[in-house]
């Protein structure tokens, strides 16, 4: 039994409206001057690669942009990162954009450091060391991969989401400049708002470490909830539900853009430091064969698993129901827990994200799939409160159908 918890972030964070113009003095610091920009094209159509360029100094010898990364990317683009970072040999790696383009730069800066392919790293502490120094600067308001240590790519033969978990893969620096989302569309913003929420959630009902079958100073990719996780899990939900409706609606309110960006933070170091659970076991088969983002697969199937912990969490739904703002005086504990159900499916309404399964494309013949591959992922499913069955999962699924 673990009787202990630690935590972990990224080396340094930098948190605010123009930080981004701070990226040549920091990076410079380290005498780094050949970076490698991991990023997209819609990102480099947005003006926002080209503002990171000019940020990057006119001290940089040379910098070179990748902007073929893709939603949920491959392995095979996994390869073609690595392919120009081997030629170009950068010193430093910046990840720029949501959680693909900053997954893909920690592969990269993986592969560049250590070699191999992509799937000799796969599951939990598989790196032997320090990757090549790595920079995230997150352009949406969800994954928090800035600050954590995961990063997952797509097996389209396997038809699986596949993560690599490891202290190395936290950034050396995260610079988190809300400005740099103010040009993020209303549906990327609503399914990145949800992907956060989403990872404060599943860290603030995580499973306890004491509850968990591992030997006393056993490192695990997900080591459950704490109270540090659970203060910046309970922070995160507080801001996501003053702001993410607002944000949506009014994409050029900049508070609200900062608070969203704020809390994505503070949920990715949250669940990175405690856990995310079935709601991503779920998502990930899912969201391979349907072709949604992680956050609308996340936000769609949030509240189906939410009703399904319940009775295992009641007092922690309880608590989130007054984090959301939910007047629940007078309620019973399972009352108020109903409240912070209803409130996130009210988020989720609000936001236009899909109601069901079958509003992404989905088939009631694919739920037994998606129950199959997800029962598998083992770290995500044995720190749930409650540990599903097939059964259970395929519950779940015909719910959310």
């Amino acid at each position: 039994m673990r009787c202990y918890w630690d935590f972990y972030s990224a080396g340094k964070l930098m948190f605010g409206g123009g930080v981004i113009d701070q990226l040549a003095a920091e990076i410079q610091k380290e005498s780094r001057r050949r970076p490698l920009i991991i990023t997209d094209k819609n990102l480099a159509n947005a003006g926002i690669v080209e503002r990171v360029l000019a940020a990057t100094g006119e001290k940089a010898n040379d910098t070179r942009v990748f902007q073929e990364s893709e939603a949920e990317p491959s392995l095979e683009v996994a390869l073609k990162a690595l392919q120009v970072a081997q030629e170009f040999k950068p010193d430093t790696i910046i990840g720029l954009g949501g959680g693909s383009n900053m997954d893909l730069a920690k592969m990269t800066a993986l592969l560049l450091a250590h070699g191999g392919a992509p799937e000799d790293y796969f599951g939990f502490d598989q790196i032997p060391g320090p990757v090549t120094p790595l920079v995230c600067i997150p352009t949406t308001s969800g994954t928090g991969s800035e600050v954590s240590h995961a990063a997952v790519l797509t097996d389209t033969e396997s038809g699986l989401k596949v993560s690599t978990l490891s202290r190395h893969l936290r950034p050396s620096l995260a610079i988190v400049d809300p400005e740099l989302t103010m040009t993020c569309p209303r549906h990327v913003t609503a399914e990145s708002g949800m992907d956060a929420l989403t990872h404060a959630i599943e860290a603030f009902t995580a499973r306890q470490p004491t509850d968990l079958s591992t030997a006393d100073g056993e490192d695990l990719p997900y080591p459950g909830k704490n109270p540090m996780a659970d203060a910046l899990a309970e922070k995160a939900i507080r801001l996501i539900g003053q702001n993410l409706e607002q944000a949506v609606k009014n994409p050029d309110d900049k508070v609200a853009r900062e608070q969203m960006s704020l809390a994505a933070t503070l949920a990715g170091l949250a669940f990175s430091n405690g856990a995310v659970a079935a709601v991503h076991a779920l998502e990930y088969p899912m969201g391979v064969e349907l072709h949604c983002s992680h956050g609308q697969g996340n936000g769609l199937l949030l509240p189906y698993v939410m009703r399904f912990n319940k009775p295992a969490r009641i007092k922690a739904f309880a608590q989130i129901s007054e984090f959301l703002g939910c007047q629940t005086k007078g309620m019973s504990l399972e009352g108020a827990a109903d409240k912070a159900i209803e409130k996130v499916e009210s988020i989720k309404r609000n936001v236009g994200l899909p109601e069901k399964i079958r509003d992404i494309g989905g088939k009631r013949e694919q739920l037994c799939a998606f129950a199959d591959k997800s029962i598998q992922i083992r770290r995500l499913m044995d720190i749930n409160p409650v540990q599903p069955s097939r059964d259970d999962l395929m519950y779940i699924l015909e719910s959310a159908f």
